[in-house]
């Protein structure tokens, strides 16, 4: 009722014991039941009184009328819920041939010539990184090379030689 949990009335109910005292304390606690019990009586009776009150004024027409004015079916909202529901479950390619979806000739043909484009750019891709690969790899085996230009000495041997 007051979201008091046990330990917490346990905790009254020993401060009550010593604050009142043994002899008096069971007839507190029957008057502290009487007034909550009359309390909760006039709770209900006024809740009573008041919902008859709201349906002898025709409140709960007028709460129906509201209730209908605003319902999915009279805003039109029932018939969107439809639509959004059929667009969700929509799959695009169900409607073509092996997982491609149909397109008109036009568009077709388009399609086509971009995805020819593509490959021919990727192509020319390849072989421009194919290139600089080879370049890098020439330039490494230029310096990895021993020198073979002619020093003096080696120029001497060979003339003495012949």
């Amino acid at each position: 009722m007051f979201g008091l949990g046990w330990g917490e009335m346990i905790v009254v109910g020993v401060v009550a014991l010593i604050v009142v005292g043994p002899k008096d304390l069971p007839q507190m606690f029957r008057t502290l039941g009487r007034f909550s019990g009359k309390a909760k009586g006039m709770a209900r009776e006024f809740t009573s009184a008041m919902n008859q009150a709201a349906n002898s004024t025709g409140v709960g027409d007028v709460a129906r009328d509201f209730q209908n004015m605003t319902s999915k079916k009279a805003l039109g909202l029932d018939k969107l819920d439809q639509a959004s529901r059929a667009f969700e479950a929509w799959d695009p390619l169900k409607d073509g041939d092996e997982g491609e979806p149909s397109l008109s000739p036009e568009r077709s043909d388009a399609a086509a010539k971009i995805q020819a484009a593509t490959k021919i750019k990727e192509a020319e891709k390849r072989a421009e990184a194919a290139r600089a690969a080879l370049a890098e790899a020439e330039a490494e085996v230029a310096a990895a090379k021993p020198a073979t230009s002619s020093t003096p000495s080696a120029q001497s041997k060979t003339e003495g030689d012949a």
